[in-house]
């Protein structure tokens, strides 16, 4: 899978790589923002054909925007959103099918979403068959299968060839599917946006079941399995839900005409807000997001012992450090051996010095939470232990923590209190600028609770409650049992 992830995408790597050298990362919010922006108004122009409604369409656009705001990395799989609602476009007009082939031949060198262009290709050819079979035939029915049948191996000339079909299926039975946050199937309690969009789309093509197309029904099936199987494929839900609803929904009442200002007055609101927040059109990346001040201490150090890193920031190191430190691990080199490995070390489980020797790992980069979950990385607290004497810490701040065996010359250890330090501030960056993240300060409440500092433990518990997702009567159970004065 490391071979694959690192030959497959390379087109899409290309572009990604064009934009950041025609205009850095202004260039590269520019690329994601067009690509976003295309999938929204290309769900909103699938509405349209359907319904002709022009607030269903634009109601679509926003919800399918909504959702994809989540899923707003710069990766190629941008690409394949486009592409996706690209296929389902030209198919449900019936024309420029010419298109599709050439389509396929890039989305597989960009991405292997473009598997899920073939189960869009199958819906409409699986149609095509239910009309035959119910006496009416569609008359670009001979087209579609012509067409489809240059898209599949059109879509197979690519670094792997048919190999691809046997890596997206590894996938599935991988361990890294069953640790990484995005392959995780979501929660289906309590009941989440996409829980209730899915299960409105539903409920709707029931209702109406007399107005709809056996391809409605499949499109939310097999695009729904998907987002239950995987978070990574909320977008899928993203998309023909919100489509679905607007489409049958059966309003006919005519709005006022002030509704039209109401819409374009929401529509600027929803534009202007971010902006106005500064948390829109940055034209540059989040430095709080990653190890800067790490990265800057070790090329100002001149470090080039061997690196171990979180998995989420070893992109930015191997950016910023190359090629005086390579990575350990990072979103692309998905090897099985070397990420059982990774999981032991950051767990800190038994085994874990053996692994560090067996990899000459010098030097530990580490911030202190997971992502997703907001629990705490054990590595660097196991480090920071006042008893240990192999390893030093020689930098902290809000981004990271960095470890070393061997300190540069002139540079002195820091004290072992300074992994709380920099937790806590690591926390709170969290809570300033992703505040819809506050786990973080629910780990650091358990982890001042287990060391006594109760003061500590509840300050954050009351941040986590304050900022909390939803409500847990174990939570307020737990800030209560702390005392205020910290006793």
């Amino acid at each position: 899978m490391r071979a694959f992830n690192l030959t497959h995408s390379w087109l899409g790597q290309t572009i990604i790589y064009l934009a950041y050298a025609a205009g850095g990362f202004g260039g590269m919010v520019l690329l994601r923002a067009g690509l976003m922006t295309a999938f929204c108004a290309l769900a909103g122009l699938w509405t349209w054909r359907r319904s002709r409604s022009f607030y269903g369409a634009l109601a679509a656009a926003f919800v399918t925007g909504f959702i994809a705001s989540y899923f707003s990395s710069d990766r190629p799989y941008q690409i394949t959103y486009v592409l996706i609602v690209s296929t389902i476009l030209i198919l449900e007009y019936g024309r420029f099918l010419w298109l599709l082939p050439p389509l396929f031949l890039f989305w597989a060198n960009c991405h292997g979403g473009f598997f899920m262009g073939f189960v869009v290709l199958g819906i409409y050819c699986a149609e095509s068959l239910w009309q035959r079979w119910c006496g009416a035939p569609d008359a670009g029915e001979r087209r579609l299968w012509l067409v489809t049948a240059v898209c599949v191996p059109a879509a197979f000339l690519n670094p792997n060839g048919f190999l691809t079909l046997y890596i997206l299926l590894a996938y599935k039975q991988s361990s890294l599917t069953s640790t990484i946050y995005e392959w995780q199937k979501p929660a289906l309690w309590p009941p989440s946006l996409l829980n209730l969009l899915l299960l409105g789309a539903v409920a709707i093509l029931v209702w109406q079941r007399r107005r709809t197309r056996l391809a409605d029904w499949l499109l939310l099936a097999l695009f729904g399995a998907a987002y239950l199987s995987a978070v990574r494929n909320s977008n899928l839900v993203g998309l023909v839900a919100p489509v679905m609803i607007s489409s049958y929904l059966p309003w006919k009442r005519a709005l006022p005409r002030w509704t039209e200002w109401a819409a374009a007055l929401l529509l600027v609101a929803a534009i202007a807000i971010p902006f106005a927040g500064g948390r829109a059109f940055q034209m540059r990346h989040a430095e709080w997001k990653y190890p800067v001040g790490a990265a800057n201490f070790l090329l100002a150090h001149q470090v080039t012992q061997p690196m171990f890193h979180s998995f989420d920031k070893g992109g930015y190191l191997v950016w910023r450090c190359w090629p005086e430190q390579r990575s350990f691990i990072d979103g692309r080199g998905l090897n099985e051996t070397a990420f059982a490995d990774y999981q032991r070390i950051v767990k800190y489980l038994p085994g874990t010095r053996e692994l560090l020797d067996r990899y000459g790992i010098q030097v530990v980069v580490m911030n202190a939470f997971e992502a997703n979950s907001g629990s705490t990385y054990v590595l660097p607290l196991a480090l920071a232990d006042p008893v240990e004497k192999e390893w030093k810490m020689v930098f902290a701040d809000a981004g990271a923590t960095v470890f070393m065996r061997h300190p540069p010359p002139g540079v002195e250890a820091l004290p072992p209190a300074r992994i709380f330090a920099s937790m806590e501030a690591q926390c709170q960056a969290i809570l300033d600028h992703d505040p819809a993240r506050p786990r973080c300060a629910r780990s650091l409440a358990n982890l001042f609770r287990n060391s006594r500092d109760l003061a500590r433990a509840r300050r954050w518990m009351g941040l986590y409650l304050d900022h909390r997702p939803d409500r847990n009567p174990a939570d307020d159970a737990f800030y209560e049992q702390l005392p205020a004065g910290g006793q």
